[in-house]
């Protein structure tokens, strides 16, 4: 199926069922207040745009969770690409790294929220902090991974043309594992980006996290369904992003 057909079908199935969630709330089918219509969550948007929720103005609560995300997410990848290379390039080096990260990388995240406010306080260190445990451990895993795969015969037939260190990692390794890096990437992106949410409850007063969390102690469903559309959909076009980013720099990924 080519890209047009499955982004036609895509679309359709979308329009669907926002046609099928509007009726089903015009027609009280399904109460409004525990399931607000996309035009009521339409018209939040259009009001919070304007005046701003709990006098932030909604531009604002996104930029403030997305600095958040981004700044976690590159430090993530900083710190957590080279450890999964050396760990998967040094069997040693990752034995003895492994059993943290694989018991760390399981653990629900909200349950380090005491710890870190203790530690670091209840500034922004802390919310990053929590989002770039989150991602920075799928993507130790993930690049561990995807070096292990790298066949010995490969390194050997690189070694015999003269390749060694930085020459065997650029023309052998990397091309090898940069799809599957990629990959990792983008699924510990949107590991990092759920934990937003858990990140912004720690002594926060602005972020999409912070409004769907506030607005849904004061039965605010339209508040909620909006921060949760724009999450899902910002999270969605950086995903976007980061697959046109694989397509750029390992256009060979999915060919055989």
């Amino acid at each position: 199926m080519n890209a047009s057909r499955r982004f036609l079908i895509g679309l359709a199935a979308v329009a669907g069922i926002t046609l099928a969630w509007e009726i089903a709330g015009r027609t009280h089918l399904v109460e409004p207040l525990l399931l607000p219509p996309p035009s009521e969550i339409v018209t939040t948007a259009i009001d919070l745009a304007r005046d701003g929720y709990r006098g932030t103005p909604l531009w604002q609560h996104l930029a403030l969770s997305l600095a958040r995300a981004l700044g976690a997410f590159a430090a993530a990848t900083l710190v957590g690409v080279p450890l999964g290379l050396a760990m998967g390039a040094a069997p040693g080096f990752g034995a003895v790294l492994d059993p943290f990260v694989q018991f760390l990388r399981p653990l629900p995240k909200l349950a380090l929220i005491p710890l870190v406010i203790l530690w670091f306080g209840i500034g922004e260190t802390s919310k990053v902090l929590l989002i770039f445990i989150s991602a920075a451990l799928s993507i130790i895993v993930g690049t561990a991974a995807a070096v292990s795969t790298v066949q010995r015969q490969r390194i050997r037939a690189g070694r015999a043309l003269g390749a060694h260190g930085l020459a065997l990692f650029r023309y052998v390794i990397l091309p090898h594992i940069l799809p599957e890096l990629f990959v990792t990437l983008r699924l510990s992106f949107g590991i990092g980006w759920t934990t937003l949410i858990a990140a912004e409850m720690i002594a926060s007063d602005a972020g999409i996290g912070w409004m769907v969390v506030n607005a849904g102690s004061y039965l605010r469903t339209d508040v909620v369904m909006l921060g949760i559309v724009i999450l899902g959909g910002t999270g969605y076009a950086l995903d976007l992003a980061l697959l046109g980013l694989q397509r750029w720099a390992a256009p060979w990924s999915g060919r055989a």
